[in-house]
C-alpha cells in the first residue's frame, strides 16, 4: 500500500475517505481488476452505480483485495425507476445483492429527474434505510440547491453527500457554498474534467506540475483536497491508479488553488440535471 486518504466526518456519523476510486464506465471484468488494484494502492472508497452495470465486478474486486469489509467505504447509486419510498428499498437490495454486501456505506439518488417528480419519495426511502441501519450514509447526486432545499424541507433529513460534476473548469462555487452551509459534503465526479484532456493540458496546470514535480492529474486532485472536497478519479491503468492517490505528501498554496479555480467556465459548462437524468 502506497498511501491512504484522510477522512471527512458525515452528518449521520460515518466517515468518508477524501479520495476514492471511480469505476464508470468499466465493465465487470475491468472493474474487478481495477478495484483490487486500487485497494492495494491504498484506496478505501470505491464508487459505482446501478447505471454503470459493473456492481458485480466491483464486488468481486472488493473481495479479491483481501481487505476487511469494515475498512472499505462502498458507494452506489440508483436510477429513476426506483424513485419511490418502497422502490428505494428495492433498489438498495438489488445493488447489495449484485455487490455481494450486507450493507452499503453510502447510497445515492443518481439524478433528481424533476420532470418525473418523485425524488422526494426516493429521498424518504433513503431516510428509512438509514434509520433501519441498512446504509451508513445517504445522499444525492447531481442535485441542485433547489432540489436539495425541497427534500430537506419536505422530510427534515439533510443529505450526507451531494456528488456533482466538479473540476477546474466547472468549480460549482454556489453549490459548494450551499452544501457548506448545511453540512453536506461535496463529492466531485469527473474531477479531472471531461476525459481529463483539456484541463490536464492547461498551461496553469502544466506549470504547477513542473514546479512541484508532479503529474498534472496529481495537481488537479490536490486542488480538490485543498478545497475540502471528496474526489473520485477513475482509471483502469495501474500506474495512474497509484499516482492518483499519491497526493497527500504535498500541498498547494492558496495562490495556486486560486489560479486553478480561475479556469472555471461557469455553471453552463455542467450537465443540467433539470433536463438530463436516468
Amino acid at each position: 500500500m502506497t498511501d491512504t486518504a484522510p477522512t471527512i466526518s458525515l452528518l449521520h456519523g460515518a466517515t468518508i475517505p477524501q479520495l476514492g476510486f471511480g469505476t464508470s464506465p468499466m465493465d465487470d471484468a475491468t472493474a474487478e481488476r481495477a478495484v483490487a488494484t486500487a485497494i492495494e494502492a491504498g484506496y478505501r472508497l470505491v464508487d459505482t452505480a446501478e447505471n454503470y452495470a459493473n456492481e458485480r465486478g466491483v464486488g468481486r474486486g472488493l473481495r479479491a483485495s483481501g481487505v476487511p469489509r469494515e475498512e472499505l467505504f462502498v458507494t452506489t447509486k440508483f436510477n429513476k425507476r426506483w424513485h419511490g419510498v418502497e422502490l428505494a428499498a428495492e433498489a438498495f437490495q438489488r445493488s447489495a445483492d449484485r455487490l455481494g454486501l450486507d450493507y452499503i456505506d453510502l447510497l445515492l439518488i443518481h439524478w433528481p429527474n424533476p420532470r418525473q417528480d418523485r425524488y422526494v419519495q426516493a429521498w424518504q426511502g433513503l431516510a428509512n434505510l438509514l434509520e433501519q441501519g441498512r446504509v451508513r450514509a445517504i445522499g444525492t447526486s447531481n442535485f441542485k440547491p433547489s432540489h436539495l432545499e425541497r427534500i430537506i424541507a419536505e422530510t427534515g433529513v439533510v443529505p450526507d453527500v451531494n456528488q456533482i460534476q466538479l473540476s477546474p473548469s466547472v468549480t460549482r462555487a454556489d453549490a459548494r457554498a450551499y452544501h457548506a452551509e448545511r453540512g453536506i459534503v461535496t463529492e466531485s465526479w469527473s474531477p479531472l474534467g471531461g476525459g481529463g484532456a483539456d484541463e490536464l493540458r492547461h498551461p496553469v496546470v502544466i506549470e504547477l506540475a513542473e514546479r512541484y514535480g508532479r503529474t498534472p492529474a496529481q495537481i488537479v486532485l490536490r486542488w480538490h483536497i485543498e478545497l475540502g472536497l471528496v474526489a473520485i478519479p477513475k482509471s483502469a491503468t495501474p500506474e495512474r491508479i497509484r499516482q492518483n492517490i499519491e497526493i497527500f505528501d504535498f500541498s498547494l498554496t492558496p495562490a495556486d488553488v486560486a489560479a486553478i479555480s480561475a479556469l472555471d467556465q461557469g455553471e453552463a459548462a455542467a450537465v443540467d440535471s433539470d433536463s438530463f437524468g436516468h
